[in-house]
């Protein structure tokens, strides 16, 4: 199977003042899909602009005519699925059925304590997300929902036509434990990682090859427990958060390295950060664009 090339592009940018050129550029350089950052505000740019990540993907979808779309990643820290799932079949309507839901159970960073609570723990937010995926999922295929759970309700919530993409737009579940694994299997069309956090600062490329490869396998033994073929689900990479950090992107050539390691361990997307000038995802933007238009056709 070919190796599909993705871009995530953060919200950083004003509309007209680099936004829209930044989408469309995207979708001339043959991405597959640009994802966005579904967060109230993150990390260094805490401090400066920061846009919503449902409304600039409304605004992407009308600006571009191929390229998919989505979120990388969606969590519950400030989303409620009923709310999420009327913006989701809106947004999956207006871009004519390009949208993928990247969902996961969110983290410790700014969103998780913006909204006025204390921040879950690890166990919480597993439990949220365990509730919130199957939630979303019955909204997003039924015309009318009714739910009680322990942390979220829906009352007679009516979500007509549904969406474009049928049952329902896909999730890509960004998962490495064994219950967000098993969520991935039952719900997910696509699995997410960014390997492991434990090796990001000490750790060698060789370690984060051999613990993406044990994710690649417990996802694998997920699936067998639902009875289903691994293969069926894409495996999708978010770079920049391994021990290579942005070293794939400084040539051609150490890209398709890259990229082809991960690709034998049956990773279908590979995700780049679109460049961002003085920050942890400067890189050279024509080196960026020599990735973008050759770098798929020597991972065929």
């Amino acid at each position: 199977m070919s190796l599909r090339l993705s871009t995530v592009i953060l919200p950083y940018l004003r509309w007209n003042e680099g936004g829209r050129s930044t989408w469309t550029r995207a979708e001339q350089l043959g991405f597959h899909t640009a994802y966005t950052y579904d967060h109230l505000s993150w990390r260094s740019f805490r401090d400066g602009p920061w846009f919503g990540a449902i409304p600039t993907l409304t605004a992407a979808a009308s600006a571009t005519e191929r390229l998919r779309l989505g979120t990388l990643v969606t969590s519950p820290n400030f989303r409620h699925p009923v709310t999420l799932a009327k913006e989701l079949i809106s947004l999956d309507d207006i871009s004519g059925g390009r949208v993928t839901l990247g969902i996961g159970a969110g983290g410790t960073g700014f969103d998780a304590t913006a909204l006025g609570q204390d921040p879950w723990t690890p166990r919480e937010r597993a439990d949220r997300l365990a509730e919130f995926v199957p939630l979303l999922d019955r909204l997003l295929t039924e015309d009318s929902v009714s739910y009680e759970g322990n942390y979220y309700s829906a009352h007679e919530a009516r979500n007509i036509p549904g969406c474009v993409q049928r049952p329902r737009l896909p999730f890509a579940v960004a998962a490495t434990g064994p219950r967000g694994l098993q969520l991935a299997a039952r719900y997910g069309r696509a699995w997410v990682t960014t390997g492991d956090p434990k090796l990001y600062e000490n750790g060698t490329p060789e370690q984060s090859v051999q613990a993406l490869r044990g994710q690649v396998e417990r996802l694998a033994d997920a699936c067998a427990v639902r009875g289903r073929n691994v293969q069926e689900l894409d495996k999708i990479l978010l770079t920049g958060f391994t021990p290579d950090r942005g070293r794939p992107l400084e040539s051609l050539d150490a890209f398709v390295d890259f990229a082809g390691r991960h690709q034998e361990l049956g990773f279908t997307e590979i995700v780049v950060h679109w460049p961002i000038p003085d920050s942890d995802f400067a890189v050279d933007e024509k080196i960026f664009e020599q990735i973008a238009m050759e770098a798929p056709a020597q991972l065929r």
